[in-house]
C-alpha cells in the first residue's frame, strides 16, 4: 500500500511480477559431440522478479538457451520426437516460462478500494528430455573387413581404435578428430565391416 505524508487516501500499489524465463536448444556447429550434457544434466532459466511498490512490475527472467550439435534430435519422456535440430541455427522452445501474478493493485474497483490479495505466479513447465544425435562423423570409412579402416583413422587421429590381425575386429564405430590446424578439425568414423549373411 502507498504510505506517504502528503497522500492520504494512498491505497494499493503492488505491481505484477515478472515472467520466468524459457528454456530453448539452439543447434552451434562449432559442438561435434553431446559430452557437455554427460557432467551437467539439470538447466534452469532464471525466475522472474517479485512485484514491488509504487506499481512497479517484476523483472522477467532471461531465457536460457542451450547448444547442441546439429543433428540432435530432441525426444520428451515418452519418446515423441519434439524437435529435429538438423541445420546450424536452428531453435526450439523445450520448456516455457510461468508468467507472473498480479499484485494488489490490479484488484482495485470503486466498491473495494483495499485489496488485500495478490494472485501468486504460475509455475514454469518442468520436463525431462532426451538427446539423441544423428550426425556423429563427417567422414564415414567403408570397407571389408582387414582392409585397413581402422589402422588409417589411427595414422590420421589420436584414436586408439583395436587393431588385430582377424576379421570384424571392429564391433562399434569408432570415432577419430583430425585436426588440420589453424583451429579446422572434421570427424572420422571408422564403421564396422558388416558382410550379408
Amino acid at each position: 500500500f502507498r504510505r506517504e505524508k502528503c497522500v492520504p487516501r494512498g491505497g494499493p500499489n503492488g505491481g505484477p511480477g515478472g515472467d520466468g524465463g524459457s528454456v530453448h536448444l539452439v543447434s552451434d556447429p562449432s559442438l561435434k559431440g553431446l559430452n557437455a550434457f554427460r557432467y551437467r544434466r539439470r538447466f534452469e532459466a532464471e525466475r522472474g522478479r517479485h512485484g514491488e511498490g509504487s506499481d512497479r512490475a517484476g523483472r522477467d527472467g532471461e531465457d536460457l538457451y542451450i547448444k547442441v550439435p546439429p543433428g540432435t534430435v530432441v525426444r520428451d519422456g515418452n519418446g515423441t520426437v519434439l524437435a529435429d535440430l538438423a541445420a546450424p541455427g536452428e531453435q526450439v522452445l523445450v520448456a516455457k516460462g510461468g508468467c507472473g501474478g498480479r499484485g494488489n493493485a490490479a484488484f482495485a474497483t470503486s466498491t473495494h478500494q483495499a485489496p488485500r490479495e495478490a494472485e501468486p505466479g504460475e509455475p514454469g513447465e518442468e520436463r525431462s528430455l532426451f538427446l539423441e544425435l544423428k550426425l556423429i562423423a563427417d567422414v564415414g570409412i567403408v570397407g571389408f573387413p582387414n582392409a585397413g579402416k581402422s589402422t588409417l583413422i589411427a595414422r590420421i587421429s589420436s584414436a586408439h581404435p583395436k587393431i588385430a590381425a582377424y576379421p570384424f575386429t571392429t564391433l562399434e564405430p569408432n570415432l577419430g578428430v583430425v585436426d588440420l590446424g589453424q583451429y579446422r578439425t572434421f570427424v572420422v568414423a571408422d564403421i564396422p565391416g558388416l558382410i550379408e549373411g
